[in-house]
This record gives structure tokens, sequence and C-alpha cells, in this order.
């Protein structure tokens, strides 16, 4: 799996960070975090575009792309902090899912077992079945739970008479036993889709879905809090899926399903970001990116910021636990002031 660079565009890393080989170990050894391109949009069942969403995610900055970004809330750069490589893209021909899906999953997989993170950057939602099946492989097969981010709940048998869509991955990943079914947590679902069939079909499961109403009444946090709870009950790790529509689409337009009435963008970046520091993450993606649907590129902003929050979260966690071990200083807490025991500079004689 020789490494492929941008297949829809510009061979460029993400944000500056150094490339990998997967077919290379010696190219990435000792890397804590993999990002892994994912440009297929076969899956899709509306509006297609999402194949040209790695690429965004990682060009849509205006800073330099020099791998650093020091968080002003946590006071870490996880882009320093965290060894980050990029493993480009993988080929994914949207004519041939089922290839192109078993091909991500051996890359996800291989990184895994190798000790990284893999971060994968959407394409559809489809990619989250060999997603979270490559993180499993490694993990154990029921041992990974998952804390879904999106509209819409994926939980369909079919699509268009197919296995695989991106209506479908959830389904999958439950069936096939790689993610239980009651370790399984969904926020931000609103709208008119699925039936009562299918909702009949996840209760039976004992999925747990916080629909908007439910997450406007308690508030985001509580669900949150409830939510980590489950996923790591009888589990060792946790896969966050992030699905851009779960944001309302005045703030997130370039996407390929909108559902008005979802949670803000700063919603969305607290609780990756709490996820990450609280939760043992063992792999994220980022989906349904749609830059042809896009609005001066806010929807790719969104997702770049994604990343990034979910990478400083981790950053804050080892940084945290190695402090707790007597090893270096803590990180700062979010709510602490931002200049909090800075001296100002002396004055001039």
């Amino acid at each position: 799996m020789a490494r492929l660079g941008g297949m829809y565009g510009p061979d460029a890393t993400f944000l500056g960070v150094p490339r990998a080989d997967l077919d290379d170990p010696a190219s990435w050894a000792g890397t804590d975090i993999m990002i892994i391109g994912a440009p297929f949009d076969g899956g899709t069942s509306h509006r297609p575009g999402a194949r040209f969403g790695p690429q965004a995610i990682r060009f849509t900055d205006y800073l330099p792309h020099h791998a650093s970004r020091p968080h002003l809330a946590l006071g870490v750069d996880p882009l320093v902090e965290l060894r980050v490589a990029d493993a480009g893209d993988v080929e994914m021909p949207s004519g041939d899912t089922e290839l192109s899906l078993g091909r991500l999953e051996d890359a996800v997989h291989r990184a895994s077992a190798a000790g990284a993170i893999p971060v994968i950057l959407g394409g559809d939602h489809a990619v989250a079945f060999p997603d979270a099946t490559g993180v499993a492989r490694h993990i154990g097969w029921g041992r990974l739970s998952m804390i879904h981010f999106d509209a819409h709940a994926d939980t369909g048998d079919t699509q268009f008479g197919a296995l695989y869509g991106h209506g479908t991955p959830m389904r999958r990943l439950i069936e096939s036993g790689a993610v239980r079914g009651d370790r399984f947590l969904q926020l931000g679902l609103r709208g008119y889709w699925p039936g009562p069939d299918i909702l009949n079909w996840m209760a039976g499961q004992r999925m747990r879905s916080y629909e908007m109403t439910e997450v406007v009444t308690r508030g985001l946090d509580e669900c949150l809090t409830e939510a980590g709870e489950i996923a790591t009950d009888e589990c060792d790790g946790v896969f966050l899926s992030v699905d851009v529509d779960v944001v309302d689409p005045g703030m997130a337009p370039g996407t390929g399903t909108p559902e008005p009435g979802g949670l803000t963008g700063r919603q969305l970046l607290d609780a990756v970001r709490w996820i990450a520091m609280e939760l043992p993450v063992a792999g994220i993606d980022v989906v349904e990116v749609s830059p042809p649907y896009d609005t001066a590129e806010v929807t790719a902003y969104l997702a770049n910021r994604v990343v990034l929050e979910a990478l400083s979260g981790i950053a804050w966690r080892r940084r945290s636990q190695a402090a707790r071990a007597g090893q270096g200083q803590p990180p700062r807490r979010p709510s602490q002031p931002l200049l909090e025991g800075r001296e100002p500079p002396p004055s001039a004689a």
C-alpha cells in the first residue's frame, strides 16, 4: 500500500506535519497520531462531494502550515507535543465500494496495531465502518465503544438495496460485533429519519441516542458526562466519529444531507475537546465535509478545528498523566484565565 499522497489534489500533509508511508514502518516509527485520508463519497444518498473533504480539512487554515498549533485554552501544542504523521489518502475508487472500504480498514488497522491513534479525514460516513473495525481488530472485538455525533442515526439495514452506504455503517458495526450496541452513544440526532422499524432495531441493541430536544432540555454537558460513563464501562477504548452535519447547516453548510436545528460550532468543539481530554480515545474520524456545497470554506474551517481540538485534548490528557507520575508540569485547565501566572515584561529603565 504505497503512499498515495492527495487523491484529488496537491500532495500536502495536515498543516505541515511529517509524511508517512504505511508500507515503510521506519518512516513513522513511534508515531502517536496517524492522519489518514479517506476520499470516498460513493456511499452518499443525496449530495456528493465528500471525496474532496480530506484535502479541504488538511489545507483550510489561515496560519502557516509549519506543524505547530499552540492551544490557547489548554496550553499545549498538539502538533509539537504529539508525534503526528500523515499517511496521505487511501486509494478509494468510488465505483468499487467494497474494495475501497477494505483498503481503508487495512490502513487503519496497520496504524492502530503499531500504537498510533488513527485520525481519518472523510469522505462520507460509510467510512466509519472500516474505520472503527480497523481499530477494533487491534483493541479487541466488543472492547471498543463509539461516541457518534450526527444528525442521522446511520443505522439503516440497506441503502438503495446495498449493505454499504453512509446511512448503514453503524448497523454494520453492531451486527459484526466490532462495537457493542449497548456501548454505542449518539448525540445530535434530529429530523425525520429513521422510521419506527429502524428505531425498534436500535432499541433492541440497547443503543443510547440523544436527540437534539434531549440535548437542549438536559444540556450538552450532562448528556456528554452520561455518554462518557457508558462508553468507558467494560471497554478499553473509545472511537469518536464526527459527522459535520451534527452542526446546524447555518454554521456548516458544506455537507451532503443538511438538517436544520443542530449544535453550534462552539458546542461541537467543546464536546470533542472534552471527550479527548477525559476518555481513552483510540480512533477518530471527521466526515461528510463536501467542499462543493461549502460557503466561504466555513465547514472546512470547522472540520479542521475539530481535528485540532481532538489532538489538543489528547495532548492535554497525556501531559496530565505524565504530571501525575511526577514527570513535568501539568497543563492548563480550560477554565483558567489565559494570562494567569504570567509575569509582565520588566519595564524599561
